[in-house]
């Protein structure tokens, strides 16, 4: 499935194509459009990737504007499960892998290079939260406990899920015990690794496994990334980022985000 046009944004970024209840903001940026000179070029806004910080600040700088009047808030991601709530007084480094946001003013903004940003809202539209899913994280139980977080916050209702890029299942190699993380806790995730040619070594869905966490903590509305071609970062080098794709080949690699906010 081909990422959805977004011609007021472009190149630098598009917005998800997914039923977003009414005041719901959201938008996922590219590789393209920024101030950063390769390697990470050019749309940059990771600080922590040795890019020149007058080129991360006009990138981030760029973003505000495309979240205006929403203010993007940065974490410190650490591929854990920690959820924070974001407000109007939030500052960037807060060490988390999921935010919430339940008043307007502030973006929860996830930044990846081959992990797999998620967006949630509640469908009535008071509450909304993203999440930083690589493998560590998604085991351990990020999306449900942003799931939850939603929900203590905004109470009866249903939510929905946007996945956006990230590293898909042709790419993605993990070991036995990678794999092992998963199926010990659901037999069923085994269906999302493929045997690799090398012993001890398995081809992973990321996006299949994060849409089997969803389902099993009840939601059913999932978008986005169907782990198709054009949605995996490292095959897509003219418009994402890719850890796994550059940094050993170029020494390192930028950071692309997605945020959501409420209007």
């Amino acid at each position: 499935m081909a990422l959805p046009p977004s011609p007021t944004l472009a190149p630098r970024a598009f917005v998800p194509d997914w039923p977003a209840p009414r005041g719901v903001c959201a938008l996922c940026t590219t590789r393209q459009g920024g101030a950063s000179v390769a390697p990470f070029d050019s749309f940059n806004l990771g600080d922590h990737v040795r890019d020149d910080p007058a080129a991360v600040l006009a990138n981030r700088a760029t973003l505000a504007t495309l979240c205006a009047p929403a203010r993007p808030v940065y974490l410190q991601q650490v591929h854990g499960n920690d959820v924070v709530s974001l407000d109007a007084d939030s500052t960037d480094g807060t060490v988390a892998d999921a935010a919430l946001v339940v008043a307007p003013g502030t973006a929860a903004t996830i930044m990846v290079a081959d992990c797999l940003p998620v967006l949630l809202a509640h469908t009535q539209g008071c509450a909304v939260a993203a999440a930083h899913t690589g493998w560590r994280g998604l085991a351990g139980g990020v999306l449900e406990r942003a799931v939850q977080a939603l929900r203590d916050a905004a109470g009866h209702g249903e939510v929905i899920a946007w996945l956006g890029p990230a590293i898909g299942p042709t790419a993605f190699e993990v070991g036995d015990e990678v794999r092992a993380a998963f199926v010990s806790a659901d037999p069923t995730a085994a269906a999302h690794f493929r045997p690799h040619a090398t012993p001890g070594k398995w081809w992973a869905d990321l996006p299949g496994l994060a849409c089997q966490r969803l389902v099993t903590a009840g939601v059913t509305s999932i978008h986005g990334n169907d782990g198709s071609a054009d949605w995996c970062t490292v095959s897509q080098p003219s418009r994402f980022f890719s850890h796994r794709r550059d940094a050993a080949r170029l020494g390192s690699t930028g950071r692309f985000a997605a945020c959501i906010w409420i209007e």
